[in-house]
């Protein structure tokens, strides 16, 4: 039986491990191994339901076979095994018609194996064998410790930009509403939080057998790092899509905009396209001059519009630098509000995504098809006495009530306000517009500054002096007893 105590212990026996260096590889590690776990627990299923039913690998590499609790490998047979057969096996399965086969030679293509003592792997081994994912009870408890796992990752230097806290996750997904038998895509998928979230809100929709293998197709991402795409299949399968085809390996920005084509269209959107890094040189040449950037988030932004069908809807993460800059984002942004309908902006805080990044982020909302008239902003508010989020104090989900119910019935109030297309273009299309009821800071001028300074200058003297003439007092006085 599975238990939270379990990922601990797991990762206690990999710290004993000289090959396993860091969070990012324990989970590197770990996640490979619960891939396998749960695909051979899914086969034996599959096995019963399915007449003919044939397993996703060769007998050799399914886990049952080497990892087996009492007689599977253990010690230097296995790291031998799985360092130069089993890995270098699942890299090169044939293509036979499996889709389960092909995603699992598409996710091992750059999976390693860092633990080099084979009696701890076997421990570790022994440990994922008591999981049961054909059991809700361990499925669904390890399904919230899986959501830890990744959140931890926020705090890792290189890959703090995978995770979009879960807050900001299931807000976009419910205010932009997929509905069954639209199709719902993440170009920058990262490990699936924004797939969860809208395959949650779906499943609230389900009525029938067939609305559900709806759901199983229309669920599309598409993740270009290889950890974070082994950690996105793995999330789908835990939260019940049996075949995750539709998530992709690869890099949406490597294909010329031209071609996307209608079948490419979507109908909703949800992301948070990387910002604050560059493509690599030539990624920009798939894209029109006046586009043309090596500015990730930009690229994607110019890319979601043409993927978006007529009517389609998004909601994506992006940082301040594309609402105020100038040049290139210019000429983005009006494209966007002639294209589309932005109709919300809500403004976050510098620390929702630390301590990955203090870059202050805004969640824009837009429909394609018809011009923007209008932008209403609003402001999200820190909770009351709180300076900053962190780790141990992330936003949560129920901070987004009020914006909720402001949604559908809007009215200018301390926290929102709107802006005409026609302000906007006054502006040169800026979109970095403050709230007009913000308390105003006070700022003092040069001369003033300097006056204070100088006040706090003679009373720190003031305090010195009088300190000085205490001690002075107290050693005369020592000193004539």
């Amino acid at each position: 039986m599975f238990t939270p105590a379990t990922i601990k212990a797991i990762q206690d026996i990999m710290r004993q491990d000289i090959g396993v260096d860091g969070d990012a590889q324990r989970l590197s590690q770990l996640v490979w191994l619960i891939y396998l776990k749960i695909l051979d627990d899914e086969d034996r299923a599959l096995e019963i339901r399915k007449e003919k039913y044939t397993p996703t690998l060769p007998k050799e590499y399914q886990w049952r076979t080497w990892a087996a609790p009492l007689d599977g490998l253990t010690g230097e047979q296995l790291v031998a095994f799985v360092n130069g057969d089993l890995i270098p096996a699942l890299r090169a399965l044939p293509t036979n018609g499996n889709q389960r086969t092909e995603l699992t030679r598409m996710a091992f293509q750059d999976v390693n194996n860092f633990m080099r003592k084979g009696t701890l792997l076997k421990q570790v081994i022994n440990k994922v064998n008591e999981i049961d994912f054909n059991t809700s009870k361990d499925r669904h408890a390890f399904n919230e410790v899986y959501e830890r796992l990744l959140k931890s990752l926020q705090s890792a230097k290189n890959y703090g930009e995978l995770y979009t806290p879960r807050a900001v996750t299931q807000f976009i997904v419910e205010m932009i509403d997929p509905k069954v038998g639209e199709s719902v895509f993440d170009p920058a998928a990262g490990t699936g939080g924004f797939l969860v979230n809208s395959l949650e809100h779906l499943r609230k929709q389900v009525k029938t057998v067939k609305d559900e293998a709806k759901i199983q197709q229309s669920i599309h991402g598409v993740e270009k790092k290889p950890l974070p795409y082994m950690l996105l299949i793995t999330n789908m399968m835990l939260h019940g899509i049996e075949e995750p085809v539709t998530m992709r390996r690869g890099n949406m920005l490597e294909k010329p905009l031209r071609d996307y084509t209608d079948a490419d269209r979507i109908d909703c959107i949800v992301t948070n396209p990387p910002f604050g890094g560059t493509e690599e040189p030539g990624v920009e040449k798939n894209f029109p001059t006046e586009f043309q950037t090596r500015e990730t988030a930009d690229l994607f932004l110019v890319l979601i519009v043409r993927l978006l069908k007529k009517y389609g809807r998004c909601g994506v993460v992006l940082p301040d630098g594309t609402l105020f800059g100038e040049g290139m984002k210019t000429a983005l942004k009006k494209m966007l509000l002639e294209e589309c309908n932005l109709h919300t902006i809500v403004r976050l805080p510098k620390s929702v995504f630390a301590p990955y990044t203090s870059i202050a982020t805004n969640l824009l909302f837009f429909t394609k098809g018809e011009p923007t008239k209008e932008i209403w902003y609003y402001e999200h508010p820190l909770p009351k006495g709180q300076k900053a989020y962190s780790m141990t104090n992330p936003m949560s989900v129920d901070e987004f009530a009020p914006e909720k119910v402001w949604w559908n019935n809007r009215e200018e109030n301390g926290q929102a306000w709107k802006v005409s297309i026609d302000e906007i273009r006054a502006r040169n299309y800026n979109l970095d517009i403050k709230n007009p009821r913000a308390p105003k800071e006070l700022v003092e001028s040069p001369e003033e500054l300097l006056a204070t300074y100088r006040t706090k200058q003679e009373e720190t003297k003031k305090a010195l002096d009088k300190i000085r003439a205490l001690l002075e007092g107290a050693l005369s006085h020592n000193g004539t007893k």
